[in-house]
């Protein structure tokens, strides 16, 4: 996640989709711009991702502490501890860049993760793990693995870019007290380990609210839960916490986040495998 001074083709792309909302989160945008009709369903659902894409553009670094609470099928849990960093990235086809940290508890501290998503190429991930002192690539065709234990996936964790996917509208419906639109997504990269995804987006702020992934048998697999958001500067929406719950093994994780901070300096230098080892 880096900031340029233009903005990128696929940033023009987007805008060309928001007509009269003057913030990002301020405003009502349902009837901000003009989506396909329910007869283009394809074409409706790629509009309402590009749409909740552009509404977040703008914000070139962040940061924020979390807590990872994982869950087995008893109930028992277990907490972890980490830093995330994130870097806009607005090139033609790249994908936001991001680094994360973990403190506590000490069998895991220090080791880190860094990803550059990509867009028509395969993300790439590397995992540094202190207690060999050794960068390790994560290879494109394990990035359906578990993260360190919890249930959030290699994949999950790199920015879901517009262009990784297609689209398909099904349907408008009340989700709470809100109205989303609900579209699925289908993975037009190599190797995911799922072959679908649905996608609740609500209408007023164009905030993810809830996916379902199905796994390569086409089985519901996870689904992933969106809480608590909050708007910093004035501009942009973040959740508060993610819950993930896996169907299949009866273990869920929750992500909590605290103290999001917005473009405080970082620099492409602060995003390198390098970095990973000072990372702390």
């Amino acid at each position: 996640m880096f900031m340029f001074n233009n903005l990128s083709a696929k940033r023009h792309a987007r805008l060309a989709l928001v007509v009269g909302f003057a913030m990002a989160g301020l405003c009502d945008v349902a009837g901000a711009a003009d989506l396909p009709p329910p007869s283009d369903p394809a074409a409706r659902g790629l509009a309402i991702a590009r749409l909740a894409d552009e509404m977040d553009a703008g914000w070139h670094d962040a940061s924020a502490d979390m807590k990872m609470i994982l869950k087995n099928a008893n109930g028992e849990t277990s907490e972890r501890e980490l830093r995330f960093l994130m870097l806009e990235i607005t090139k033609p086809d790249e994908g936001d860049w991001s680094l994360m940290v973990f403190s506590k508890p000490r069998d895991i501290s220090g080791t880190a993760l860094l990803t550059y998503a990509h867009v028509k190429e395969p993300d790439e991930q590397w995992l540094y793990l202190p207690a060999i002192k050794r960068v390790k690539r994560i290879s494109s065709a394990n990035k359906s693995g578990p993260f360190v234990g919890s249930e959030f996936a290699f994949e999950d964790l790199a920015t879901q870019e517009v262009g990784k996917f297609t689209y398909e509208w099904l349907r408008d419906e009340p989700c709470g007290a809100l109205t989303c639109h609900v579209v699925e997504r289908r993975p037009a990269y190599e190797n995911s380990g799922y072959t679908r995804q649905i996608v609740w987006t609500d209408t007023t702020n164009y905030k993810e609210r809830k996916i379902e992934y199905y796994d390569r048998k086409n089985a519901l697999l996870k689904t992933l839960t969106y809480e608590d958001y909050a708007l910093y500067n004035a501009k942009f929406w973040r959740p508060s916490k993610l819950a993930m719950v896996n169907h299949e093994n009866g273990k869920s994780t929750e992500l909590i986040w605290e103290s999001y901070m917005f473009q405080s300096g970082l620099t492409e230098n602060d995003f390198t495998t390098s970095s990973l080892e000072r990372a702390r």
